[in-house]
This record gives structure tokens, sequence and C-alpha cells, in this order.
């Protein structure tokens, strides 16, 4: 497939998603990097953003509940390139009956290059680059050029 390029702005767009069983920590997690969070823009699936946006007093703009679509939203976002950074902590012990969004939020997210946390750690190194702060430039498919093949 033909690449091209994007910029992420310095002022990234940021989607913050939790399973139930994870929704304590990543909350944890906002609380401890909320002064570097709230440079940025942020987006959730409906549960954890109004969760976040209440005990934090962060401005979240929140899609629907995850299983109720709000995955479907943020992948949707991902691919016309409204997200920059995904941050999802999910529960790889139990299954949800969402499992097929999860993953394909996860496969959006990798096929246009943008990072992905999926734990504390991996958030946490996310966070802590430099790069959180600055235009970078990615690499992403060039749609175009994948459509006018198939034409």
């Amino acid at each position: 497939m033909h690449k091209t390029t994007r910029v992420m702005s310095a002022h990234k767009h940021v989607a913050l998603v939790a399973h139930d069983n994870y929704k304590t920590e990543l909350l944890r997690w906002v609380e401890e990097n909320k002064s570097t969070l709230q440079q940025h823009f942020l987006y959730a699936t409906g549960t954890t953003g109004t969760m976040l946006s209440k005990e934090t007093g962060l401005a979240i703009k929140s899609k629907i509940s995850g299983p109720m679509g709000g995955d479907q939203q943020v992948g949707a976002m991902i691919a016309e390139g409204k997200i920059d950074v995904l941050i999802f902590f999910w529960d790889p012990l139990n299954a949800v009956p969402h499992d097929p969004d999860v993953k394909a939020l996860l496969r959006i997210a990798s096929v246009w290059n943008i990072p992905v946390a999926t734990n504390r750690a991996s958030a946490t190194f996310i966070f802590k680059s430099d790069l959180i702060n600055q235009e970078v430039e990615i690499e992403i498919p060039d749609y175009n050029a994948y459509l006018s093949e198939r034409v």
C-alpha cells in the first residue's frame, strides 16, 4: 500500500477508553497526568468520559457508551485523522460482549499508525515523551492512491 504523511499538531487529540474493570485505573492515571492532558483535546467513550470529566474537571467530549457504538465512533475519528493518540485500558483477562468492536478499534489505530497505550506503563511512556507536546509527522496509508488503484 502506498503511504503518505500527516502532521499531528503539538496539541494532540487524545481518546480515552477503558473497560469497566479498568476505569478506576484509567482515572488514577488521568489524575497523575492531568497537567499534561489539559494541554490537549480529550475524547472518550460515554461512561468513561462522563466519569473522568466529573472526577477530574477536565473538558472531555464524550461519545456514546462503548458497547452501544462508542468504540466505533472513536474508530471512525481515527480513520478521519481526528484522533492522534489512543489510550485504551482494556481488560485482557475478561471477554466483553463487544469484543469485536474492541478488536476493530485496536486494528484501525494500527492501520492509521497512531500511538496506542493499552496499559499504565505504555500510557506513561507516551505522555512522558517530548513528542507529546510537539508537532509530529507520521506515516499513514495514502487512501486516495488506494482508491484510484481499486477503481
